[in-house]
């Protein structure tokens, strides 16, 4: 056998907003997206709440987010706080 390194796969971030501190290490962010509405060509904004975990408690509501997707932490927390882009 060849010695070869696998590469991971690179995992998925999102920039949002803190909308809810739940509970003690928790958060949830709200990521907003835009798209073109398929008949009328128009830009609609669609969002979508990630439950995310904070290690250190120190995001609070109304802060901007970096969050990356990790194993799955809770029943519903699937992510995790990078940094905090602006208080």
């Amino acid at each position: 056998m060849s010695e070869t390194t696998i590469e991971r796969a690179s995992r998925k971030t999102r920039k949002g907003t803190v909308v809810s501190k739940s509970g003690d290490k928790s958060i949830v962010v709200s990521v907003e997206r835009r798209l073109l509405h398929p008949v009328y060509g128009k830009v609609v904004k669609a969002h979508r709440k990630y439950h995310t975990h904070d290690e250190n408690n120190t995001a609070k509501v109304g802060d901007t987010v970096v969050i990356m997707e990790t194993r799955p932490l809770s029943k519903l927390k699937r992510w995790r706080l990078v940094s905090i882009e602006e208080k």
